[in-house]
């Protein structure tokens, strides 16, 4: 019968939490972005590090930041694709569990208001405050009142921080027109209903976003 010696114990120890992090990312799938913290439950915090730094050197993962990496997609021509934002955003923020609302001048970009990404995203949330540079762009996470964050993950929330970020002035009836085309009708209903928690001077645009009754208008 074969033995297993001191020596050799750390290194099937490793190479098992390794296969158990690869199996998880793989899980996932390509675009997944990801830290440490996402794997201490298959082993100690040494054993989670030193399995990704391995998988990175053999070019299975992407080193993103210090303590992020991403499992990267790849394009025939033009070969690895720059992570999502949003991907990251939750990555960083997954440990607090908070919730995350886009906001500046990258809301008016998820819209379709602008082409134009900008250099540094902004993320409201309503846990902690972090940020992370990524090539050469800025992930921020800034923390916010419970009031910006009550339309989280709603395509309303966009739209107040669109504007928010356009300024009252500067909200143009292409930007409006857009909206009508781009958002679905139950959308800009919701969006109608939440104006309460958007400032008064955008209740005229909600107004002009609401979709028209299904009734027709009256005789």
């Amino acid at each position: 019968m074969g033995s297993i010696s001191d020596k050799s114990l750390p290194v099937i120890v490793s190479q098992i939490v390794k296969n158990k992090i690869l199996s998880r990312i793989y899980g996932k799938g390509r675009g997944w972005v990801f830290t440490p913290n996402h794997f201490l439950d298959l082993g100690a915090r040494s054993a989670v590090d030193q399995a990704l730094s391995r998988l990175t050197t053999a070019g299975t993962i992407r080193r993103l930041a210090f303590g992020l990496y991403d499992y990267p997609k790849k394009h025939p021509k033009l070969g690895l694709l720059s992570p999502n934002p949003d991907a990251i955003a939750r990555a960083i923020s997954e440990k607090d569990d908070s919730r995350l609302q886009p906001s500046g001048a990258y809301a008016v970009n998820l819209l379709g208001l602008s082409q134009q990404v900008p250099a540094k995203i902004v993320y409201l949330t309503d846990g902690a405050e972090k940020s992370v540079e990524v090539g050469k762009q800025l992930i921020k996470l800034r923390r916010t009142t419970p009031k910006n964050m009550a339309t989280a993950g709603r395509p309303s929330g966009l739209v107040i921080q669109a504007f928010r970020y356009l300024k009252k002035d500067s909200v143009t009836d292409d930007h409006i027109a857009t909206l009508k085309r781009t958002l679905p009708d139950a959308d800009r209903e919701r969006l109608w209903k939440d104006r309460v928690y958007a400032p008064a001077w955008m209740h005229p645009l909600f107004e002009q976003l609401k979709p028209p009754s299904p009734m027709g208008p009256a005789t």
